[in-house]
């Protein structure tokens, strides 16, 4: 049984979608939800669906081994879903090649720190970009720069405003993440 630990700050709407696509798997279960915000929706939603959470303080995500510690005791792959912290190297170490991330751009472009959520849909929009889509990539030492394994793309209409093109970008995050995770875990892809 592969166990998975999503990685949240907010709502939990891409955590959601995976509980909904892995609640009848054999092979794939939900086995933790890590959050940096203990009233973030994430947590409610883990709390609601069953699932154990493990809230983190900054000063032990980045200064022990606690979190990692506990980590591989709970799960053997990792899903970054809208968490904003940096990963430290002892858990990008501990979980090389299994822990993936989900940007909501065709990286490398509209990458890196602080461009996330609003702001990458406002820059991909002034630039006039003709498409945008998501990136699922393993996660290293580095903002947004691991080795890509995915990407889908949607066409950027002149008329869109960001709030449109996060929708557009949203609907292929709830599509493709969970099967791509699906994919990698059961060695369909590497």
């Amino acid at each position: 049984m592969h166990r998975i630990a999503i990685f949240a700050s907010g709502e939990g709407t891409n955590a959601r979608n995976f509980v909904e696509y892995f609640k009848q798997s054999k092979n794939i279960r939900m086995s933790l939800i890590v959050s940096n915000k203990k009233d973030a929706g994430v947590v409610q939603m883990a709390q609601e669906a069953g699932i154990e959470t493990l809230i983190v303080d900054r000063d032990s995500f980045y200064n022990d081994n606690k979190v990692v510690d506990e980590l591989q005791q709970k799960t053997d792959f990792i899903v970054l879903a809208g968490f904003l912290w940096m990963i430290p190297n002892n858990i990008c170490k501990a979980f090389a090649g299994r822990m993936v991330n989900i940007h909501p751009a065709l990286l490398p472009d509209y990458g890196g720190k602080g461009m996330y959520g609003a702001k990458v849909h406002e820059a991909v929009i002034a630039n006039k970009e003709k498409e945008s889509g998501i990136t699922i990539h393993y996660v290293n030492d580095k903002y947004d720069e691991g080795t890509i394994i995915f990407q889908a793309k949607c066409i950027v209409e002149p008329s869109d405003t960001p709030k449109m093109l996060a929708q557009k970008v949203h609907e292929l995050e709830y599509k493709f993440y969970p099967q791509i995770v699906e994919k990698l875990l059961l060695g369909n892809i590497s």
